[in-house]
């Protein structure tokens, strides 16, 4: 299994940023996390509201914690709302169930982390977060259906 990097990590969220300005994104705010659920890189693009790390942190978190895109887990939300509420609760409020947060994985397919990106609409940023990874050679899996 390979180890996420901090200088994978920020060349994913550079090219996430970059994706972004091509895209016409509002401010994007950009978080990367580690297999374990850890923070490795964040970035806060100019003119992005206060609570955005928080968020890109919750969506990445949630991917991680629960082992699936966070578009399945928005999914779920819907269908299984209480269950949702009751899985946040036990994470302490940590989980963010919108599209936005996607899994990283090696050649393998093993899970090497997840990027969680907020700041535009869920399907931009979904799109920024797929594209950056991609952009390094690793699969991003957004948990789509």
């Amino acid at each position: 299994m390979s180890v996420l990097n901090l200088h994978t990590a920020t060349t994913i969220s550079n090219h996430a940023l970059v994706l972004g300005r091509k895209l016409s994104a509002a401010p994007l705010t950009v978080a990367v996390l580690d297999a374990g659920g850890h923070l490795i890189s964040l970035q806060r693009e100019d003119g992005a509201s206060p609570l955005r790390p928080q968020i890109a942190i919750g969506k990445a978190w949630g991917a991680v914690a629960l082992g699936k895109g966070s578009r399945a887990i928005a999914a779920d939300a819907q269908q299984r709302p209480a269950f949702i509420g009751a899985l946040n609760n036990l994470a302490d409020g940590k989980l963010v169930p919108a599209p936005g947060g996607v899994l990283i994985r090696d050649e393998q397919g093993e899970v090497i982390g997840a990027i969680g990106i907020t700041g535009d609409t869920s399907d931009i940023d979904e799109q920024c977060a797929i594209g950056a990874v991609q952009a390094v050679g690793l699969k991003a899996d957004a948990g789509a259906a």
